[in-house]
């Protein structure tokens, strides 16, 4: 499974426990109201495990967690 899709996979699964939504990979998550802040923090965590990189405190930003299409371009990025 891609690093992608398994971003979802915990979001659904980790986040959105009980909640019936048909997650797109380009949904707004915060201004959703999907993921809120304490949320953002478990993610970020989980991407760092999973894309083997540490994401400096001043790039927590909407801009780079708005969406999972954001978080994994953003991701890939470090790595590079």
């Amino acid at each position: 499974m891609e690093a992608q899709a398994k971003l979802k996979q915990f979001i659904e699964d980790e986040l959105l426990i009980g909640r019936d939504v048909d997650l797109e990979y380009d949904d707004n998550l915060l201004i959703s109201g999907l993921v809120n802040s304490l949320a953002i923090m478990r993610l970020v965590s989980f991407a760092e495990e999973l894309y083997e990189v540490e994401i400096p405190a001043e790039e927590i930003t909407i801009e780079n967690f708005i969406s999972i299409s954001a978080m994994n371009t953003y991701l890939q990025t470090l790595k590079n």
